[in-house]
């Protein structure tokens, strides 16, 4: 659905919600529209845990620690682009790019605002590392792969136990320095989580860090399941789907925004992995992952699949299920790869005359559809004058002219015929 069509039928819903009971007492709005909390199993999955003395880094465009639905939840932080603040917490970008580390965090580990008010994350007792990142650009001083690079260093030297990383490269290659910092984190037992892409922002396949043997990338799905072809890419390195429409977020500064894309499904995937790591904390990594996937709900089609992964998310039975022990990540072994593949890779001089070699750097997953929530709960006058304005001329018009065809369609047909 385009753009113009969705964030309408948002709209609607909203209108209707204030026409009709605008004096009835109602939960809060809000966190009435996570409705991944119940069909993903993340309300059950908090009887057991929810995802206390687990620290997970957000590597994005920094998290908003100030925004009321985070407060207590950042533990760490530190900017390593050179532009941003020294805690991690400044947001990096303009406009929607911005905001995307808030909403990533808050979908991660958003605490609310009261007992049914705010984003409530995946896992609301878990810590949040962030680590701000300027990417594309508004990239600073330091290249966009050194960033990523440092910041991955630096989770897992500050405690990080899960990564979630909701950009990409847009390339199904990646730098050797990225070699050495995930090899790291995975020496360290950090599971690294990744957003598949959007094809919506021109990710038509999967692009790095998605594409790293041992990352657990993630695929999206909208409300009834089924992939979300408009947001999601696809590719063999899919571990598993989660939603990745009619998302919530919090944004820097108050408010909140409705959103979609896979850059929502990943922390979505890390939370349940907070989740799995703080019920079970004597599991390694690859076992951790292994409960992810194994645990799934399957969708029709191969298992694993470029599309879905091995399926969509359950994390209640990621936290819960009996799940054989792995001695090896399900996902791969970047050792190995890199053993294999930097071996036979040898520097190349163009031929004069030959097109440039070009490179990709690392960008944050734009967000797709973005909506600010006041949006949906009154009308805006932009929104009245190039769509509701326009759309009710033109039911009119219709709705005249079907009148006057029936109209003359009676009328000829009680006229006597002559003979």
């Amino acid at each position: 659905m385009n753009r113009l069509g969705r964030g309408g039928a948002a709209f609607v819903a909203g209108i209707v919600l204030a026409l009709l009971a605008p004096s009835v007492a109602h939960a809060d709005q809000v966190r009435d529209l996570e409705y991944w909390l119940n069909d993903y199993g993340f309300s059950q999955a908090w009887k057991t845990t929810q995802g206390a003395g687990v620290k997970v880094a957000v590597i994005d465009t920094g998290v908003d620690g100030t925004v009321p639905d985070l407060k207590g939840a950042i533990v760490g932080g530190t900017d390593v682009s050179g532009v941003g603040a020294a805690n991690g917490q400044k947001p990096l970008g303009d406009g929607d790019a911005a905001n995307h580390g808030t909403w990533v965090g808050s979908l991660l580990a958003g605490r609310g605002t009261g007992p049914g008010s705010g984003v409530l994350g995946a896992a609301p007792r878990a810590s949040i590392l962030t680590a701000s990142v300027a990417l594309g650009e508004a990239s600073g001083s330091i290249s966009s792969d050194d960033q990523i690079a440092n910041a991955v260093r630096w989770a897992v030297d500050n405690g990080a136990e899960v990564i979630n990383m909701s950009l990409t490269r847009n390339t199904l290659d990646w730098p050797t320095s990225w070699d050495d910092a995930f090899e790291y984190a995975f020496q360290h037992d950090v599971v690294i989580v990744a957003a598949a892409g959007n094809r919506g922002s021109g990710t038509t396949e999967v692009g790095a860090p998605a594409t790293i043997p041992g990352v657990l990338t993630v695929a999206g799905v909208d409300r009834q399941g089924k992939a979300s072809f408009d947001a999601s890419s696809q590719g063999i390195t899919i571990g598993v789907s989660a939603p990745s429409e009619q998302l919530v977020g919090a944004n820097p500064g108050g408010g909140y925004v409705q959103w979609a894309g896979t850059s929502g499904a990943a922390p979505l995937v890390s939370g349940a992995v907070a989740l799995v790591r703080a019920a079970h904390p004597e599991l390694k990594a690859a076992d951790v992952i292994e409960r992810i996937i194994k645990t799934a709900k399957p969708v029709p089609g191969p298992v694993p699949s470029p599309i879905y992964g091995f399926g969509l998310l359950d994390a209640q039975a990621a936290v819960t299920a009996t799940v054989p022990h792995v001695s090896a990540n399900p996902m791969g072994d970047l050792s190995e790869w890199i053993k294999i593949h930097r071996r036979a890779e040898t520097p190349t001089t163009p031929a004069p005359g030959s097109a440039p070699v070009t490179t990709s750097t690392p960008q944050s997953l734009a967000p797709e559809r973005s909506v600010r929530m006041d949006q949906l709960l009154w009308p805006q006058w932009s929104a009245l004058t190039t769509f509701w304005l326009p759309f009710s001329l033109i039911a009119g018009f219709t709705a005249l002219a079907a009148l006057g065809g029936v109209g003359a369609w009676r009328h000829f047909r009680r006229t006597p015929s002559k003979e």
